[in-house]
């Protein structure tokens, strides 16, 4: 393990690249010009915070680690002409390191390119430091907040006005999931009114080939459809859908596997008898009938982005607007589907946002709120051409976002930081919220009620929480 240069405590790192008063490294400045390139990969290096569990802050202590380099290479990272640490680190005997940095209280949050400069053989290989934002809580005293823990890997919540209840799926671990529950809730206590676990999964074939125990059909995503009396949730790890009845959850319909790619959100319009699916990493979104219980149809989303594809994760259906709103994580783009057509109306970029994965919308101002979760940041769209009307850091991680229409705020869950931010429409924070240690997922009831799904992240105090969020008077 190597110490890295104590010189970055008190300077940010954004004031470090300063070409014309920084000598090149001794290491560096060593290595014989032009001589024979590494050939191979050349390694890989990433960040993260030294506190296990905690997202990398400004003034917090930070490790960075190194694999796939040759046994005894010598490495110093880079800060544009700046080395960070204190002399070159060297890798072990698999080829691999670990060195350790405390940040300046004054670094800035962002991204910022690191690069590992590799010696015989010579390499430089780009890595990224993600610094999140320090948003402090603030205005508790203006929600009460109520929490049971009903079950472990709460994933989502949905609410059903027809039965005051509200919808959770939970699934705990990696294929094959034989933990896995829905659950129904009643909204005004939290209590727990009924549970089931889904059915058994097809088997797969494991890592050796030999048959393996396919688990269960873990629920994932869920969404509610009163005019039908169902619910609906997405089997990710099975690529498809399911639904089930909201009294006593008992299946109605599994569809096949391999329906909906890596299934992640569903939403229903239930006027016109449709629920829609996003199918992550497809440039899709699955058009179910839901009287019928078929596929009806399958949308195909074009990116603007040259030589990309859509990925479809969050969706936002706005009944009042009759508009269908996708997020793509891995383009950082935003759709809109006219859902009376079925056709794309737009695909607006969402600038300064990397990893977009969050999306809802306000009918009333015509404005797209969309969570980054590799900027830490909510960007708010003007919905007509997509420009962007506010960019608010709200912590780390930011992961699902939900617009309340009653108080007209927007509820932004952080994966990292642990907080619900609250914002108005102009983007503004109004409120910092605790929801730890890690805050999934947000609903709302549209009745001035927000639902959060938290999940116990590295504690092991058993089961996860569902909070219900609401103004305090």
């Amino acid at each position: 393990m190597t110490t890295l240069s104590k010189s970055l405590r008190g300077a940010a790192l954004g004031a470090l690249l300063a070409a014309s008063a920084v000598a090149v490294p001794a290491a560096a400045s060593a290595q014989a010009l032009f001589s024979a390139p590494e050939r191979l990969d050349g390694g890989q290096v990433s960040f993260a915070s030294g506190e296990r569990g905690k997202p990398v802050l400004p003034g917090g202590p930070v490790v960075a680690a190194g694999r796939g380099f040759h046994p005894g290479q010598s490495i110093v990272l880079m800060y544009g002409q700046t080395p960070l640490s204190t002399g070159p680190i060297t890798a072990n005997a698999e080829g691999g390191f670990e060195a350790r940095l405390t940040l300046p209280a004054d670094a800035q949050p962002g991204n910022h390119p690191i690069v590992a400069v590799s010696q015989a053989p010579y390499n430089a290989v780009l890595a990224n430091l993600k610094i999140s934002p320090n948003v402090p809580l603030s205005n508790e005293a203006a929600y009460r907040i109520t929490s049971i823990q009903p079950t472990r890997g709460l994933y989502q919540t949905a609410y059903s006005a027809k039965r005051n209840a509200v919808f959770a799926t939970s699934a705990v671990g990696r294929p094959p999931v034989r933990q896995s529950e829905l659950l129904r809730l009643n909204a005004d206590t939290l209590a727990v009114e009924a549970r089931i676990t889904p059915a058994a999964a097809p088997g797969r074939a494991g890592r050796d080939g030999q048959p393996q125990d396919g688990g269960v059909f873990a629920v994932y995503g869920v969404g509610v459809d009163d005019a039908n009396d169902t619910v609906w949730v997405t089997n990710s790890r099975q690529n498809t859908v399911a639904v089930y009845r909201q009294s006593d959850l008992s299946l109605v319909r599994q569809f096949e596997p391999g329906t909906v790619n890596h299934a992640r959100d569903v939403v229903i319009d239930e006027e016109h008898g449709k629920a829609y699916a996003s199918a992550t990493f497809e440039p899709e979104i699955v058009v179910f009938d839901t009287g019928a219980l078929t596929v009806a149809k399958r949308l195909k989303i074009d990116s603007t982005v040259r030589g990309e594809t859509f990925s479809a994760a969050s969706v936002s259906y706005d009944r009042e607007a009759r508009r269908l709103y996708v997020a793509s994580n891995s383009t950082n783009e935003v759709a809109v589907i006219d859902a009376a057509a079925d056709t794309v109306l737009n695909v607006f970029r969402v600038p300064g946002a990397r990893s977009v994965i969050g999306v809802s919308h306000d009918p009333q101002t015509d404005r797209i709120f969309v969570a980054g979760q590799g900027t830490d940041n909510l960007v708010v769209l003007n919905g007509s051409d997509g420009s962007v009307v506010a960019d608010t850091p709200v912590g780390a991680g930011a992961l699902n976002v939900v617009f309340e229409p009653k108080s007209r705020r927007a509820f932004v869950s952080t994966f990292g930081a642990g907080t619900v931010t609250v914002t108005d429409v102009d983007g503004r924070i109004v409120a910092n919220l605790p929801a730890p240690p890690v805050a999934n997922h947000v609903s709302t009831d549209g009745r001035g009620n927000v639902y959060v799904a938290v999940k116990s992240g590295w504690t092991t105090d058993g089961n996860d929480s569902v909070l219900r969020i609401r103004p305090a008077r």
